[in-house]
């Protein structure tokens, strides 16, 4: 019997998820670190190529940007800070998939409650700041709440996309800050200096506070997550929420509660803000801390501790730029900026590298050798069909000589 076999080309590779277990701590440590390492040596030829510095000139003025002296260390760990306060408000959400991309908003929202009544009852009305802060924590917490749990309604009972609201929320709650601004101050964008409702400032530093403060909400949120009823809901409802309603969860209810826990807190970081650091309000007083944050957050796999490393490095990332673009007299901030995004990009890229594997197509001996047994293992079928086949017409044969044959015994005894 004449057979074809048919080649079939297997592809130069394919990409395939790990399972849970093939990499170990150190091997992800070492492939997140590669990259970390090969995005830096490139942002440093691309400055030197730009600026004619060295490239160690680069690494040296990234450094020395974040940790040259003491300043710049607190500055750091103020920045560091802040945005691990607004990426504890976003696991909540994201946690139960629900996409919170307002966190700007809900910062100015905050900001906005505390300088209205640092400003308003404070300076114009002359309250005392034992009258002011406590209003400040409320009205801070409350709006940054508020302004969260509308698109949270909209997304529980009526299914509307919470990505494009919460978004939309933040161009609203900056106009509001405009707003204000225009109506109480003649410098612009920026409001002046206010001069009541200022926090406790811890050890002679205006930073300490806000630092004390999320340190001991990191800790907080953490044991959240691990040991309370509502962060196994927020876990279920994540999962599947078919699955949440199956086992007695009312998913509309964890939805609400957990948008109003993200939101008070991203209001708590315009609290600090406003009362701790800025001493009032501008434009720019969220500094974009919603979007880094969603960034860090996913680095950190949603994880409260494992947020203090992603938060600390963007803001390394972030203050030691700001340093290699002064001294390598980059005026133009679209460099700095470009050199921030490769860094992101391979930093991002290394966990397609964890998740998943490359394998690459088989050396041409073993395709050989696995040809050589298709076609070894296709022959013994033919035999195996045509040894069948001559079975199968034999029965048949002696069936039929069998009838004959009784067929003859019949006429004889008739």
């Amino acid at each position: 019997m004449n057979s074809k076999l048919k080649t079939i080309k297997e592809p130069l590779f394919h990409v395939s998820k790990r399972s849970k277990s093939s990499l170990k701590t150190y091997q992800v440590i070492l492939i997140k670190a590669s990259f970390l390492l090969t995005a830096l040596v490139l942002s440093s030829i691309i400055c030197s190529a730009i600026s004619g510095y060295s490239p160690f000139d680069y690494f040296y003025y990234l450094f020395d940007g974040a940790f040259g002296t003491d300043i710049r260390i607190w500055r750091l760990l103020k920045d560091m800070f802040l945005l691990l306060g607004v990426g504890l408000a976003l696991i909540p959400a994201f946690k139960m998939k629900f996409w919170n991309l307002g966190g700007n908003g809900q910062i100015l929202m905050g900001c906005l409650a505390s300088v209205m009544c640092m400003f308003l009852l404070g300076d114009k009305k002359g309250w005392s700041d034992g009258a002011v802060i406590p209003l400040m924590i409320v009205t801070s917490i409350l709006a940054g709440a508020v302004w969260a749990v509308i698109p949270a309604i909209f997304k529980a009972f009526f299914k509307t996309n919470e990505s494009l609201f919460t978004l939309m929320t933040n161009y609203i709650a900056l106009e509001f800050v405009r707003f204000f601004i225009r109506n109480n101050s003649t410098q612009g964008s920026t409001m002046p200096k206010i001069n009541s409702g200022y926090l406790a400032v811890l050890g002679g530093n205006d930073y300490l506070l806000s630092i004390v403060i999320i340190a001991i909400l990191t800790l907080v949120m953490f044991l959240y997550f691990k040991f309370s009823k509502h962060g196994y809901e927020i876990s279920v409802v994540g999962e599947s929420e078919n699955t949440a309603r199956y086992v007695g969860i009312n998913v509309k209810k964890v939805t609400i509660r957990t948008i109003v826990l993200s939101g008070a807190i991203c209001g708590l970081i315009g609290l600090l803000l406003a009362g701790s650091i800025n001493h009032g309000i501008s434009e720019n007083s969220a500094n974009n801390m919603g979007f880094t944050a969603i960034m860090a957050a996913w680095l950190a796999k949603l994880d409260p501790l494992l947020l203090l490393v992603s938060t600390f490095f963007i803001s390394f990332i972030n203050n030691g730029m700001s340093n290699v673009q002064t001294n390598f007299e980059l005026y133009n901030n679209s460099i700095s900026k470009v050199v921030l995004g490769i860094i992101y990009f391979l930093l991002i890229a290394s966990e397609f590298f964890v998740e998943y594997k490359i394998m690459f197509r088989k050396k041409e001996k073993n395709v050989e050798k696995t040809k050589k047994n298709a076609v070894v293992n296709l022959n013994d079928n033919n035999v195996y069909s045509e040894t069948l086949t001559e079975d199968i017409e034999m029965v048949i044969e002696n069936k039929q000589a069998l009838n004959e044959k009784n067929k003859k015994e019949e006429e004889i005894n008739d």
